[in-house]
């Protein structure tokens, strides 16, 4: 039987970036810089704002894409049981008084 190759194409696996960050990541700096801007009538502040979460959500990025995802399903997610970590308790009887 031939073996079959199927084509894979960078542009379709990339994730989608803008300026290198994940695209909610950075529309959430954008917005935040924005608020900011509007609220405290700061342009300095605006900026400020959106460099630093832009940064952050850069960084974020650049160590796994798909970070906001995993963060936002590991609320529903319940802890698992581990039985490596178990610590036992010590317990000391007292007698009756």
């Amino acid at each position: 039987m031939a073996r079959r190759i199927n084509p894979v194409f960078r542009s379709l696996n990339s994730p989608l970036t803008l300026l290198g960050a994940e695209r909610k990541l950075f529309f959430v700096a954008l917005v935040m810089g924005a608020g900011v801007f509007n609220l405290l009538h700061t342009l300095f502040g605006g900026i400020l704002m959106f460099v630093l979460l832009y940064a952050f959500a850069r960084g974020a990025t650049k160590t796994d894409p798909e970070i906001l995802r995993l963060v936002l399903n590991s609320a529903k997610t319940r802890r698992q049981y581990d039985p490596l970590k178990f610590v036992p308790l010590s317990l000391r009887k007292v007698p009756h008084v």
